[in-house]
């Protein structure tokens, strides 16, 4: 069985913050949505109608099929986190939250500004007993966890810390463009939350100093542009590079850190290489590239 294709409807949008827009989605083909675990990351595919309207995709040969049509009718696929499910069975829906970013839209972010009740758009995702993978949080048996991310983290980092048991520790670093974007999360007690604005500071430069200041390390480590890759992509169990991973059990602090791809590569340099993180204790994740079109 392959995994869930569904053309869905917005029930229901919110502006939650300056930088912040709530969709939820929903279809009676959405009964069929499921995991086998906690939601934790869980990302999905979402595929924003072109020109033309929504494609007619096969479930099994949706790619080949979105691939084949020309580029400037087949609109745009991006991938997102689901922040929360809401309802059951046939009234299963997808809560998503999507960022503005400020200055020159996206076709993500241009879509989240003027989604209206009843829009449609086409959403790939996890059909219940089938595997689909897009769950990257997997700490093991860690003692203490750091979550880290820029905005286009928070929906995840917000569903992990929901999910996670009450006897949890650690700390998870928020960075977001303005103070009105700090939220009320769910967390357990000893996971401390810290929300960091940047109001006008450059990307990732306070978090990645909270971060460094939390594990007791220095600077974050200078990263040039031709350094960074767009696509870095590393857990545990693979690498977006190709290099040979590293074995060993979960144990004492496992780190999760997402968003953009030159900070997340600092991060990575200054905890494996400066600070002798095992590879098997983290996860970095690139969700995207500061002034570099995502490809769909």
């Amino acid at each position: 069985m392959s995994a869930l294709l569904a053309t869905v409807e917005v029930r229901a949008t919110e502006r939650v913050s300056p930088s912040f827009v709530r969709v939820e989605l929903g279809a009676p083909e959405l009964a069929e949505f499921g995991v086998d675990g906690p939601l934790y990351d869980q990302r999905i595919k979402v595929l924003l109608p072109g020109p033309a309207g929504l494609p007619t995709l096969g479930a099994e040969t949706w790619w080949a099929d979105w691939s084949g049509l020309p580029e400037e009718a087949r609109g745009h696929g991006r991938t997102y986190t689901i922040r929360e499910v809401r309802g059951a069975g046939e009234d299963t829906r997808l809560v998503v939250d999507l960022v503005l970013h400020p200055g020159a839209h996206g076709p993500g972010s241009s879509w989240a500004a003027r989604a209206e009740v009843g829009d449609t758009i086409m959403v790939l995702c996890p059909r219940r007993g089938t595997a689909f993978g897009g769950i990257e949080f997997v700490p093991g048996a860690a003692e203490r966890l750091l979550l880290a991310g820029d905005e286009t983290a928070v929906p995840a980092m917000a569903s992990i810390l929901s999910m996670l048991p009450a006897d949890a520790e650690g700390a998870a670093f928020l960075e977001v463009p303005v103070g009105g974007d700090v939220q009320t999360l769910l967390a357990p007690p000893g996971v401390r939350l810290n929300w960091l604005p940047r109001a006008g500071a450059p990307l990732g430069e306070r978090l990645s100093a909270a971060v460094l200041s939390h594990l007791g390390g220095g600077a974050a480590p200078a990263v040039t542009d031709e350094e960074v890759d767009p696509d870095l992509w590393e857990t545990p169990t693979y690498s977006s590079s190709g290099e040979s991973l590293s074995e060993g059990e979960r144990s004492g602090l496992y780190a999760w850190i997402a968003g953009e791809s030159k900070v997340v590569t600092g991060l990575r340099r200054a905890l494996v290489s400066d600070l002798g993180l095992n590879r098997s204790q983290v996860a970095f994740m690139g969700y995207w590239r500061e002034g570099v079109a995502m490809r769909s």
